[in-house]
């Protein structure tokens, strides 16, 4: 590359020109590649929601039960159910006062 002092004016506007259209290019293509990495972006996410969807739909029956089951026994034992939510009521305080 010459100096800058041998450079003329038209030289520099010839390469500023032509450093504005590679910029604008790689713009471009840059602008093409992000749109594709967020339309893979995208799809992957749907596919994996659909796949929770779909494995959640299929345990919603066992779930059910086992819900039903707590529900009983909580019925059953209501001095016991209040205790197991004492307990867990106070890990959950320990947690959220533990991380300040």
């Amino acid at each position: 590359m010459a100096s800058f002092s041998t450079l003329s004016d038209i030289d520099l506007e010839k390469q500023v020109a032509a450093l504005s259209r590679e910029l604008a290019a790689l713009r471009k293509a840059v602008s093409k590649r992000g749109g594709a990495y967020y339309e893979d972006g995208r799809d992957a996410a749907l596919d994996t929601y659909s796949d929770l969807a779909g494995r959640l739909r299929d345990a919603m029956p066992a779930i059910r039960k086992q819900g039903r089951a707590v529900e009983k026994s909580a019925r059953d034992h209501p001095a016991a159910a209040a205790a197991v939510g004492l307990v867990v009521l106070g890990l959950v305080a320990s947690l959220l006062f533990s991380r300040r």
